[in-house]
């Protein structure tokens, strides 16, 4: 029996044992923030004396069946009080609960009860929730508040170059990590060349981020899925949020549409980079960069069984350079740049069919385009006229449903469907010189990439089971792939406070991010899978051990993983995602013959020790790990370490609550050096050019790549937060410091000639550093 008949069997024996339990009485609702209406998802729903208990799932929703009797139901969620529901259980019940928030509460008010939810009483495992009042205290770089620099303090994550907001999560490169806003996907999520993720924490209501064990309702991606919701926006009364930083302003409004039934949410966020640049250029001169997002989101609510939301996001970056020149009456004019833009849209419709079935159905569109453009004129037309416009995007349809069945108290279903139009122009140039035209048209790609999966969540005694199949699907021309996704994770309880779990989940990726610069940079190139270039494949396997201390609100967890890559993809030696001759003109590039497939594995274990409440709160994390690639074409197709493999990783966060008025954090990273290509040795040929011309030429070989180490990194910011609470409003002045003590982390290397007293000459590696200490300050009110 092979693996894949063996987990539909699981799913049988699981249905089929169901029908020993009879039917019982269900209690429904939903569960909202007191004072907002904001839906909370994730909440836990427990009855202590049966052991028995569900989570509200992204919308707010919950199910518990149980016998016939008297219950009471604990409604608990992290960062929240506590609630308790007494019942008596005889027939069908709906009872919608409002959680009082902790973080809201007047400083009189004496907070009791408060608790956080038990990893090790939950099934998923490699599972991180991140309070997004966490995410706010941390110190940051310039101020600006980033959900993917938080991610990359957790373990399993590692960093790119230093300051950027990329992630490798388990050995995996950026685009194998599912990033979602509002069930929309995310293609680039960085502003600043990568240096900021484009997500604001404003705007945010919560972050989940899944690295291993993945439920079968998530696909396409390799390595991790971050998923994001937006805030839906108060329904009861008019609030606002408004910040300005040293290098962005924001503002946040939300508030009822129609009181109880309708309300919005709008957040905006600006950089004035440009504007602070202005008076330092020469007046014949204009140039500069910045960068600005928009979340927007209405919601109505048509009652306990229709709700209707819709949400978007628009961001652009921009660097642009204009100048004019007068030489002797001639007049030469410049302009160049670049600009990328990202915009999601989603309409999503809420069903309640009855008090055990929930679905929602979506409609999506994700868009994003990169346009690069340099012009060149003179009054003098001899001179000669150039002109440069390269293009490259990436636009989804996608239509999906997905549906959460609550079969029984111990079983309960997830199944769904889903369908995506992608369109892809990898690359169109177009390059003039004087009267020469190089034009490469856009080459429009159109591929359909299918889903549908089935999931179910066991629990009995002890044992808790999650297991499902996920049936993938891409389509390009004649060219079909076909993909089945065993998934399976299991918890075994060992006591009220500690568990053990294990996981294992297939994936398969149709869609590829082609990059040689291994910075995240705008032209890096998304590409489909077609012919010659294979999906990509991973199986991944872990085994962990989760802790909850729950007198100390700490919980501990450490958990092991190997991972498998096939058909993961690479510019092969020397391509790049665009190639001009030496006559500055365009050739046409087959991107599908510039690219070499491989192989790669990863195996480590992770360490987090974390306390997400409490007057002091944080976590310690620590990763042991090892990724190396293999590929036919490079490296003589020999092994190698990938660019981000760093053997250890360790960081330490902390949150300090002094009193309501102030607030102290910290946070230290220290992670082993980067592996990177060093040149080993030089030398010099001599190339003809034709009549009778010979030029020298230097070729510097680098030897096995990847066999060498930066220095190691590590850097410790610090932040200090000052609050005033008012009658009508509330404010926040923080003051914070990156580096602080202005550790010189490498960001490359250069090979330059010394120059010694007695005449000698010896070619040495100089180190570039990029932020020395950096402070910051930034002021928040809400009102």
């Amino acid at each position: 029996m092979n693996k894949n008949n063996l987990i539909l069997v699981i799913l049988f024996l699981l249905a089929s044992s169901s029908v020993l339990y009879a039917q019982k009485y269900t209690l429904s609702g939903h569960i909202r923030e007191l004072g907002s209406g904001e839906l909370l998802l994730g909440v836990n729903v427990y009855e202590p004396s049966q052991l028995i208990g569900t989570t509200s799932n992204t919308y707010g929703f919950y199910s518990l069946t149980l016998p016939k009797g008297n219950y009471n139901i604990v409604f608990s969620f992290v960062g929240y009080t506590s609630d308790t529901l007494s019942v008596n259980l005889n027939s069908n019940v709906e009872y919608d609960v409002n959680l009082r928030s902790s973080g809201k509460l007047l400083e009189e008010v004496s907070v009791v009860g408060k608790r956080y939810n038990k990893q090790s009483q939950d099934v998923q495992m490699s599972r991180i929730d991140i309070p997004i009042e966490q995410i706010k205290t941390i110190p940051s770089f310039l101020g600006e508040k980033d959900v993917m620099k938080v991610l990359q303090l957790m373990p399993g994550v590692q960093k790119g170059h230093e300051g950027s907001s990329g992630i490798y999560v388990r050995g995996g490169a950026p685009d194998q990590n599912l990033i979602i806003l509002d069930d929309a996907v995310v293609y680039n999520a960085n502003h600043l060349f990568g240096f900021f993720s484009l997500f604001n924490g404003d705007a945010l209501k919560s972050v989940e981020f899944v690295k291993g064990g993945f439920p079968a309702r998530y696909g396409g991606r390799l390595s991790s899925v971050i998923e994001m919701n937006m805030k839906d926006g108060n329904k009861e009364k008019f609030e606002g949020e408004a910040g300005i930083g040293l290098i962005s302003s924001k503002v946040t409004l939300q508030g009822p549409i129609i009181n109880q039934k309708s309300s919005f949410l709008v957040s905006g966020r600006r950089t004035y980079l440009d504007m602070l640049m202005m008076p330092f250029m020469p007046k014949e001169e204009k140039g500069g960069y910045y960068f600005y997002d928009m979340n927007a989101k209405v919601n109505y609510d048509f009652g306990r069984k229709n709700k209707l939301y819709i949400s978007g996001y628009f961001g652009r970056d921009k660097f642009y350079f204009k100048g004019k020149d007068d030489f002797n009456g001639y007049v030469s004019e410049q302009s160049s740049g670049m600009y990328w833009q990202n915009a999601t849209g989603t309409i999503r419709w809420n069903h309640l069919f009855n008090s055990k079935l929930f679905a929602n159905t979506s409609f999506i569109v994700t868009n994003y385009h990169l346009r690069i453009y340099s012009k060149y004129s003179t009054t003098d037309t001899t001179e000669t006229q150039e002109d440069l416009k390269y293009i490259s995007s990436i636009r989804d349809f996608t239509l999906k449903s997905d549906f959460h069945y609550f079969l029984l108290p111990t079983l309960d279903f997830r199944f769904g469907v889903s369908s995506t139009l992608h369109r892809f122009i990898p690359s169109a140039v177009k390059i003039k010189i004087g009267a020469q035209v190089s034009n490469l048209k856009p080459k429009i790609i159109h591929c359909v990439e299918n889903g549908a999966y089935v999931e179910s969540l066991y629990k009995r005694g002890k044992l808790q089971l999650n297991t499902g199949l996920r049936f993938s699907n891409f389509i390009r021309n004649n060219k079909v792939y076909n993909g089945v996704e065993p998934r399976v994770s299991a918890s075994f309880v060992l006591n009220n406070w500690s568990s053990i779990k294990a996981s294992y989940a297939y994936m398969n990726q149709y869609v590829h991010l082609l990059s040689n610069t291994g910075i995240g940079l705008p032209t890096d190139l998304w590409i489909p899978s077609t012919s010659k270039i294979k999906p990509q494949k991973s199986w991944q396997t872990a085994l962990g051990y989760h802790a909850d201390f729950a007198e100390n609100n700490f919980s501990f967890s450490t958990e092991a993983y190997y991972k498998e890559m096939n058909d993961i993809i690479s510019y092969k030696e020397g391509a790049s995602y665009i190639f001009i001759d030496d006559l500055g003109m365009a050739s046409e590039l087959n991107w599908e013959e510039s690219i070499t497939s491989g192989f790669g594995r990863t195996y480590g274990i992770e360490f987090l020790l974390q306390r997400k409440v409490g007057k002091l709160n944080g976590w310690i994390g620590y990763t042991l790990s090892t990724v190396r690639h293999k590929f036919n074409e490079i490296n003589n197709g020999e092994a190698f370490f990938a660019k981000h493999d760093r053997r250890h990783d360790f960081s330490i966060v902390t949150i300090y609550n002094v009193n309501p008025h102030v607030t102290l954090s910290a946070s230290w990273v220290y992670s082993s050096g980067q592996a990177i290509s060093m040149p080993i040795s030089s030398y010099t040929i001599i190339k003809p050019f034709g009549d009778g011309i010979q030029m020298p030429i230097e070729l510097v070989d680098y030897g096995k790549r990847n066999a060498h180490r930066m220095k190691p990194y590590h850097r410790l910011d610090f932040g200090v937060q000052f609050h005033k609470i008012r009658k009508n409003y509330s404010s926040t002045l923080e003051l914070s410091v990156y580096n602080a003590y202005s550790r010189k982390n490498p960001f490359y290397y250069i090979l330059d000639n010394a120059r010694y007293g007695d005449g000698r000459r010896e070619t040495v590696i100089k180190q570039v550093s990029l932020f020395p200490i950096v402070p910051s300050i930034s002021y928040v009110i809400k009102f």
